[in-house]
């Protein structure tokens, strides 16, 4: 179990997994529990939106590419609700090359990046502690909390 895992005061962290793939949802929350914290997944950025507010979690993972309401969407509509939560961009590319979407994911708000497919540690990595007030560094990612 990750030393992440936990808030100051002991509860559990809760991230929000929003992914139209169900085998990347179900893997990305797998990931997640295996390691201690609490997850609530949804399908696209619409549903994830309306999980956000009943839950308010502490950490959103999100895909880009999603019906519905895609994930450049849902990360400006959660920075207006949410401007320093930890907001994870994953994507495993379409169209146009993966690391395009990500870079504008980047750019308009998400605190960390992720490229599909990836190993469970690289999704561990990226998840901030709890420590809303500083910039953290691991492993080369950066974190704007």
């Amino acid at each position: 179990m990750s030393l992440n895992v936990c808030t100051a005061d002991g509860r559990k962290r809760h991230v929000l997994v929003i992914d139209d793939d169900p085998v990347a949802r179900a893997t990305m929350s797998a990931i997640l529990q295996d390691d201690g914290y609490t997850v609530t997944c949804a399908v696209d950025g619409k549903q994830g939106l309306n999980e956000f507010r009943k839950c308010r979690p502490d950490v959103v993972v999100t895909d880009i590419i999603m019906p519905e309401k895609e994930g450049i969407e849902t990360i400006l509509a959660l920075r207006a609700m949410w401007p320093e939560g930890p907001i994870i961009a994953v994507s495993g590319g379409g169209r146009i090359q993966s690391a395009d979407f990500l870079k504008m994911a980047r750019a308009l708000g998400a605190s960390a990046v992720l490229a599909k497919p990836f190993e469970p540690q690289d999704l561990l990595s990226r998840i901030p502690p709890p420590r809303e007030e500083c910039v953290w560094q691991s492993t080369g990612v950066e974190y704007r909390s």
